[in-house]
């Protein structure tokens, strides 16, 4: 009895098995749902919403120049008049008034050596011409009792009170102070030769600027010997380097295929990678009447028409030789982009700028033509990126690729 009341017993399952079958079809409704999405969202993209490649330029600052240079040319700043000062002596640097930078004016006192040695050697000069004009002053006073004597000796001779050999004394005694008179004198010139001598040596240890100029490096540090020709292993040459900076030239290389472009009193226009945003007038100051042959090219020297205390010697240097001289309006940059990026509807010019991965139409107000380029006046500025040649398909907000050059 209790066997069969045990075998009666069973778990329905049917429930559980319909739970698991809905939960399958749930999770297959969602999965084939966001398949679908997926799906869609490419479809729409790549139907509806394409990449479109196009072609980038960047919009940028131009000068008018460009539009009559006939030729460009690079080359460097280069001073005219420059010059390694050095002392006259050998000695040990005392005193250093000028380091990097510093202005200096003609003859003005930018070193000094140690000149005890020479200021005691003028003390002596000096000692020594005093003391034979103090002699030149004792044989004039010898000549002078000389000249007296011979006169009485004579005198008295002519009476014949005395006999001819006390003259011939006088005049010997007379001979021989005037011979100690012009002695004296030469002693004189000489020692004057010398004080003079002895000040110019003296004064050889304070090293002057001999042009008004700049100093552009320094050689020396006090305490370090210099010496006229830096001969010895741990003597200095020059004490420091200078340079007029009115002097200023760009020396630039033209080939000689394009000599013919150029000549004395051109009109150019320098550029420094220095300072690529200014613009210097130039003009053609010498061209070098020789030629490079491992370059095939001459050298030509461009004068800066102003002066700017920002240029430097040796910085580098690009320059446009012009057909005319540079207005006082075109000396000013303009923003220009390429004519191929502006679109005309309705007499209104737009362009499409890029803005990351998309493009945006903006209304454009251009000005004159530069070249290849139109001016812009306003809606876009310098460094912005517009699509040049733009497709048909292309429209406000575009995804775009940029096609590679």
């Amino acid at each position: 009895m209790v066997n069969k009341d045990i075998s009666k017993l069973k778990i329905d399952k049917s429930d559980a098995m319909q739970y698991r079958r809905g939960r399958r079809k749930l999770l297959l409704k969602i999965t084939m749902l966001v398949s679908a999405l997926i799906i869609g969202f490419i479809l729409y993209r790549i139907v509806f919403n394409p990449v479109v490649e196009v072609k980038v330029s960047t919009v940028s600052q131009v000068y008018p120049s460009q539009t009559f240079t006939l030729l460009n040319a690079s080359g460097y700043v280069v001073a005219q008049r420059k010059a390694a000062v050095a002392s006259k002596i050998t000695g040990r640097l005392e005193w250093l008034g000028v380091e990097e930078g510093s202005k200096v004016k003609k003859g003005q006192v930018i070193a000094k050596l140690e000149g005890e040695d020479a200021a005691a050697a003028r003390d002596q000069a000096i000692a020594n011409l005093d003391n034979a004009m103090f002699n030149l002053d004792m044989a004039k006073a010898e000549m002078n009792d000389a000249t007296l004597h011979y006169n009485r000796q004579r005198e008295l001779l002519s009476q014949g009170v005395v006999p001819q050999s006390e003259l011939d004394i006088a005049v010997a005694r007379y001979n021989k102070a005037n011979a100690a008179v012009s002695a004296a004198e030469s002693a004189i010139n000489a020692y004057k030769a010398a004080v003079h001598f002895a000040r110019i040596s003296l004064r050889y240890t304070f090293i002057r600027a001999p042009f008004d100029a700049v100093v552009l490096t320094k050689n020396a540090d006090v305490g370090d010997i210099v010496a006229p020709l830096g001969a010895a292993a741990t003597a200095r040459a020059a004490v420091v380097t200078i340079a007029d900076m009115d002097s200023l030239l760009v020396e630039a290389d033209v080939s000689e295929s394009n000599l013919q472009k150029v000549k004395i009193g051109q009109p150019c226009e320098i550029q420094l990678d220095a300072l690529p945003e200014n613009r210097f007038r130039g003009m053609v100051h010498m061209i070098v009447p020789t030629a490079d042959r491992s370059k095939a090219s001459v050298m030509v020297k461009v004068k800066f028409l102003d002066k700017d205390d920002r240029i430097l010697p040796e910085m580098s240097a690009k320059v446009a030789f012009l057909e005319r001289s540079v207005t006082l309006e075109e000396q000013k940059p303009k923003t220009a982009l390429n004519s191929n990026a502006i679109m005309i509807n309705n007499n209104t010019r737009s362009v499409f700028v890029v803005n990351g991965n998309r493009v945006y139409k903006t209304p454009l107000t251009t000005g004159s033509q530069i070249g290849d380029l139109i001016e812009v006046l306003d809606g876009v500025k310098s460094g912005d990126k517009v699509a040049v040649n733009p497709p048909k398909n292309l429209k406000n907000g575009t995804r775009i690729k940029i096609k590679e050059k």
